[in-house]
């Protein structure tokens, strides 16, 4: 062990003079381990929460979207779907339809957006089969067109499956004094993502229904498409691009949320650095620990610079024994931390109401990129925090020092 590390290391130890200087420096180390903790359990968390939001809307819409720029949509779908699927990475295809539309019940109207879906081929982009509430993924019953509704809307409307409901179109007022287009579905499902946005506003039926009451003729407004990795995502979109040619565009799943997943991340960054102000006050409680420990060891200080220690010797006593706690109470903050986040992945400590959040527990996913970055942050501000009495201490005079020591 080296001599100024090993001198840090006896300084930090509580003597019968300088228990009260021990004693800060050893909240100054709880000061660190608690910041760390507290960092590292938040950008889990909200890893976590990223996660889930992530899965939700990835799981009930695909990770690229072709469209047309033209207002009747896309008239080679066809072609575009075969071009499409001939891309590397690319795992599935589906045509959709998506519009406005008014939904009524009895004295009960709720607008809604309408996607029509094709069946044969939904499954390949959305995992909406997997989340039926109630009811099954069914366009037909009984000679009648079917819907889908999402679980609020459902309730909001009193409704359930074998219902029947009426669906106003705008495609039919072409005048001030023409009329919708209206038409008659049987409620066949519905569906609960986890997503307010789809369960309380989106309804499905199937795309040659949506055909027909929307006026589209044998065209789509677009494909769905789905990867074998979603990150992939913004390197297939040029190549869909090149291939195909005309009026259309294609937005990967970042930029059809680019406000949403702007945001998670904005506020992940914005909670790290509110919580670094707790490492901060450690900092500052190292700061002042060594400030005094630098006055008290003035005797001491002027005697190893009278044996021949250089100034750098002893600014390195200093700044050793603020990375020391650094380190120590980044070791025990991780460690805490980790152990909190482990309890709550298999225990689920903290519960979550499921019909709310459609989460039965807080969720948690732990990063080891998030680690390293609150470890270097704890060790570096630490570290900073010992700079300036490490200065005072080496600017001292050895003749000064002893006298007044």
């Amino acid at each position: 062990m080296q001599t100024p590390t090993f001198i840090a290391l006896r300084y930090l130890r509580s003597r019968s003079h300088s228990r009260f200087i021990s004693l800060i420096s050893y909240l100054s180390i709880g000061g660190v381990t608690i910041g760390v903790a507290a960092l590292i359990i938040v950008l889990s968390v909200m890893n976590g929460f990223e996660v889930e939001v992530r899965s939700r809307i990835l799981g009930a819409d695909a990770h690229l979207r072709l469209g047309s720029y033209g207002e009747h949509g896309l008239p080679d779908w066809q072609n575009a779907a075969q071009i499409v699927h001939s891309v590397p990475h690319v795992t599935g295809v589906s045509p959709f339809i998506f519009d406005k539309g008014m939904l009524r019940v009895g004295n009960s109207s709720e607008g809604v957006l309408i996607r029509g879906v094709d069946p044969g081929t939904l499954s390949q982009v959305s995992e909406l089969p997997q989340h039926i509430y109630s009811g099954r993924l069914d366009f037909s019953r009984d000679g009648m067109p079917g819907i889908l509704l999402g679980r609020f809307l459902a309730e909001r409307m009193e409704v359930t499956v074998g219902d029947t409901v009426v669906l106003f179109s705008p495609a039919g007022m072409t005048s001030t004094f023409s009329a919708p287009a209206v038409k008659k579905f049987v409620i066949t499902g519905i569906f609960q993502t986890g997503l307010f946005e789809f369960d309380d506003a989106i309804t499905y039926i199937d795309i040659s229904t949506a055909r027909e009451l929307f006026r589209r003729g044998d065209n789509v407004d677009g494909l769905e498409i789905k990867l074998d990795d979603m990150y992939q995502a913004a390197k297939v979109k040029p190549i869909i691009e090149q291939k195909i040619t005309g009026p259309y565009y294609v937005q990967t799943w970042f930029e059809l949320r680019r406000t949403l997943f702007s945001w998670m991340k904005i506020e992940k960054w914005m909670w790290t650095t509110i919580l670094s102000l707790v490492i901060i006050v450690a900092a500052f409680n190292i700061l002042s620990t060594l400030i005094m420990v630098a006055m008290e060891k003035r005797r001491d200080i002027g005697i190893l610079k009278a044996m021949g220690a250089r100034d750098r010797d002893v600014a390195r006593i200093f700044s050793a024994q603020g990375l020391i706690v650094g380190l120590i109470g980044s070791f025990l903050g991780t460690l805490l931390g980790f152990l909190i986040c482990l309890g709550q992945l298999h225990f689920k400590w903290i519960a979550l109401p499921s019909d709310i959040y459609f989460l039965d527990a807080l969720p948690v996913k732990m990063e080891p990129l998030d680690f390293a970055l609150v470890i270097v942050i704890a060790v570096v501000l630490s570290y900073l925090g010992a700079v300036y009495p490490a200065r005072r201490a080496a600017a001292l005079l050895p003749v000064d020092a002893i006298r007044e020591g």
